[in-house]
């Protein structure tokens, strides 16, 4: 038996932007009975509230979702707010697994995220602070052409959206920073208050009847045609199952623990800045991020704060300081607020699927016990389409649930014993990969 509490890192309490800035008091009790349900969700961020959200539209409010701490306590509540295009790191990666046409047919989705994220906002009045304005940024002359050839891409998928390649003096109209010689502007894109975002959605799926559980850890799963989930002190029944934990799962489904493997990412919460500096950072009040292998991101709040975040570049290890880790790469890119105050730092885990792209579908010989994982640091707004797609899967199918489903899962051997150096030497791979596809 084992829980979803994750692995020790500082304290996994410390307080995060988010939860320092949310709006929504919401409670929910936990399980202490034994109840059933039409499906149930062991998870309580983006993919298992939203997984549950679309559920609940087309019909099925019979819904119990179990969280094993308070709603979005793992990766919802610890990233970068980042709205942008996309899913997974590289199309070409599942080529083999799809084809040419089913390499066309995921592009074709996977800008809807955000369209996903707004229309949702609107239709249940979240206070999620989103704002449109997303700047990809490059350094050298090959990131430069990768950034033209994205920006002919993202126009023949949104065409009525403002989406500019940007170069020289040009940048500095949407970034207050020397380091970047090129930049691509997307208008659609943007950034949200992620867990205020995923608390209005909360509030939005117990309107519609179905059942939150906080405080309640999943400890045993008895599989069959109608599926037990057991916690400390009740259970759920229900005919259908949704794995929906992440970097969270920590082995208790042994099946999907082998295909993810985690890696960190930390970030820091500058205090609040006068309106001048912050229109010097972000003419746009947008948010960023390079095109490298490993991403620095950052974004500027409705508080006037400067979020930055990163993961470290190639040796995986957690730095003892994560506030003066993330400062020096934030000097990087903005030296001129080296007198500004850190008010909070932050990390936790984001779980890696070998492909870099997200894993849906039932687990092998169980139909009716579905799972989705290793968003490999790109899950606020690809997790929307996701979701969708996979609430397809779990009422009978769709060409689209059956093309995402379609991507293979690897194992990763020796993951819980080796974590350190597999993630040392995918990161080196993947900064090295990164010269060949104008990424470095």
């Amino acid at each position: 038996m084992a829980d979803l509490l994750p692995p020790p890192m500082h304290s996994d309490e410390t307080p995060t932007y988010y939860t320092a800035t949310k709006k929504y008091d919401l409670r929910f009790p936990s399980l202490e009975q034994d109840i059933d349900a039409d499906v149930v969700v062991i998870g309580g961020g983006f993919s298992g509230i939203n997984t549950a959200l679309e559920l609940a539209e087309r019909g099925v409010t019979d819904v119990v979702v179990l969280e094993a701490r308070h709603l979005g306590f793992g990766g919802t509540g610890r990233n970068g707010g980042q709205i942008m295009a996309g899913i997974g790191h590289d199309l070409d990666a599942i080529k083999k697994d799809v084809g040419e046409d089913g390499v066309r047919a995921i592009f074709a989705i996977s800008d809807q995220g955000a369209a996903i994220i707004q229309s949702r906002i609107r239709r249940y009045g979240i206070d999620a602070d989103f704002h449109h304005g997303y700047g990809y940024l490059g350094f050298n002359a090959r990131q430069a052409k990768t950034l033209r050839a994205w920006e002919k891409e993202f126009k023949a998928l949104s065409p009525d959206q403002d989406i500019r390649y940007l170069e020289g003096a040009e940048v500095r109209s949407i970034i207050g920073s020397q380091a970047y010689g090129s930049a691509l502007l997307h208008m659609g894109g943007g950034h949200v208050h992620s867990l205020n975002l995923l608390l209005g959605e909360a509030q939005a799926l117990a309107g519609h009847g179905a059942r939150i559980f906080e405080h309640s850890p999943a400890l045993q799963v008895e599989y069959g045609e109608r599926i037990r989930v057991r916690t400390a002190k009740g259970s759920v029944r229900a005919q259908k199952l949704l794995w929906a934990c992440d970097s969270f799962l920590n082995g208790l489904e042994p099946e999907l623990h082998r295909s993810t493997i985690n890696t960190y990412a930390f970030q820091l919460m500058t205090e609040p800045l006068p309106d001048e500096l912050i229109e010097r950072i972000s003419p746009i009040r947008g948010a960023y991020s390079d095109i490298r292998p490993v991403i620095d991101y950052f974004r500027v709040t409705r508080e006037n704060r400067l979020l930055f975040g990163s993961a470290t570049p190639i040796v995986e290890h957690i730095p003892r300081d994560l506030k003066q880790w993330n400062r020096r790469l934030m000097l990087k890119v903005f030296p001129y607020l080296k007198d500004v105050a850190i008010d909070l730092a932050w990390g936790g885990p984001m779980a890696l699927s070998p492909n870099l792209f997200p894993q849906i579908g039932s687990l092998p010989g169980r139909p009716n016990a579905f799972f989705v994982q290793g968003y490999s640091g790109f899950g606020v707004t690809p997790s929307h389409i996701v979701c969708q797609v996979l609430s397809e899967g779990i009422l009978g199918g769709s060409p689209r649930y059956a093309l995402l489903s379609s991507v293979s899962r690897a194992s990763i051997h020796a993951k819980d014993q080796l974590r350190p150096l597999i993630c040392t030497l995918g990161k080196s791979w993947h900064q090295l990969s990164g010269y060949w596809n104008g990424r470095r």
